[in-house]
């Protein structure tokens, strides 16, 4: 049976990628969706963000509200986009190159770019049923995925301008349901995709089939990185963090020393930062086999972080960017 949850209606709903309001709030409609563009605010840089992506040298971070926010001054300012068709939540974003660029969200919406992310038009919206996507990932200008609720996968061949969905059968009962909740590719020219009950599911053919690994975790997977050395990692719930070396054969956990749930991974070269809710945040320097707190941690709940020059880490939040010195 199908999850029934409520639909994004406080902080929770914003955090982590809609990972826990909406991770099933499919509703069918009465009347047809008439999209709204998103509203040019004087506070859009105060935001709820819940996505984030490097377009070139630019900064773009998807989140409430249709609000998309761009940066070309190292980060150190931000500004909304000039034109999203949507006020609908965007949950996650990904860039080809420095002008080609796609976000998705709830409706099923799949937005594109060509200009860096200043206007964006609908190349995919399901104005009957609200099932959200959550994460898009672009192999290149031409072959993405998508993926969402009850293991909806959308692929590409061209660009976006056709979505086809692929139905996934796993050989194990009882998964053919799962949220997918988040991508993040591989250093073969793969990706992952993180999901619910435990599960890292992997594409070797631009997200057309899946295999499943099986973590040996019974709670939701919300994130992940592949090391440069091949090195897996994923997070969840609760702190739960886990690592494998063997290509996701075996895990062992990693403490944290924290019980707040993990919503982003990210590494640059063999150092790892965890970010996550309630301030979340820990470094790791050896490969994520082991992670200490920051000296000066955030104390709001953070949902993305990217590395910037100097050695710098982009953090954002449910009030927009954080800017944090190792």
């Amino acid at each position: 049976m199908k999850p029934s949850i409520k639909q994004p209606a406080h902080l929770l709903a914003l955090i982590a990628s809609v990972m826990i309001a909406t991770l099933a709030s499919a509703t069918e409609l009465v009347a047809p969706l008439q999209p709204v563009p998103a509203a040019r605010s004087s506070i859009a840089t105060e935001s709820p963000i819940l996505a984030a992506t490097w377009a070139g040298s630019r900064v773009v971070s998807v989140g409430s509200n249709g609000v998309i926010l761009l940066s070309d001054e190292k980060a150190k300012s931000f500004r909304q986009a000039q034109s999203v068709p949507v006020s609908s939540t965007l949950t996650g974003v990904s860039f080809a190159d420095s002008k080609n660029g796609w976000a998705v969200g709830h409706w099923g919406a799949i937005l594109a770019t060509i200009d860096g992310g200043e206007t964006w038009q609908v190349q995919r919206l399901d104005i009957k049923n609200d099932r959200p996507l959550f994460a898009v990932h672009f192999f290149d200008s031409q072959r993405g995925v998508a993926v969402g609720l009850w293991s909806l996968v959308l692929v590409t061949q061209d660009g976006g301008k056709n979505w086809t969905e692929r139905k996934i059968s796993p050989k194990e009962q009882g998964l053919s349901d799962l949220n997918l909740i988040n991508l993040f590719p591989d250093k073969n020219g793969g990706v992952f995709a993180t999901a619910e009950q435990g599960r890292l599911l992997h594409s070797a053919d631009s997200g057309n089939t899946w295999d499943y690994l099986n973590t040996g975790y019974e709670g939701s997977l919300w994130c992940g990185v592949q090391l440069i050395d091949g090195t897996l990692l994923v997070g969840g719930q609760r702190g739960t963090l886990l690592r494998s070396a063997d290509g996701g054969q075996s895990w062992e956990r990693i403490p944290l020393d924290s019980k707040s749930s993990i919503t982003a991974i990210v590494a640059n070269g063999l150092e790892v930062i965890v970010v996550g809710l309630d301030g979340l945040q820990k470094y790791s320097f050896d490969d994520g086999r082991t992670f200490n707190n920051v000296k000066t941690p955030s104390k709001e709940s953070l949902t993305a972080a990217l590395f910037a020059e100097g050695d710098r880490w982009l953090m954002f939040s449910r009030h927009g960017v954080i800017l944090q010195n190792q």
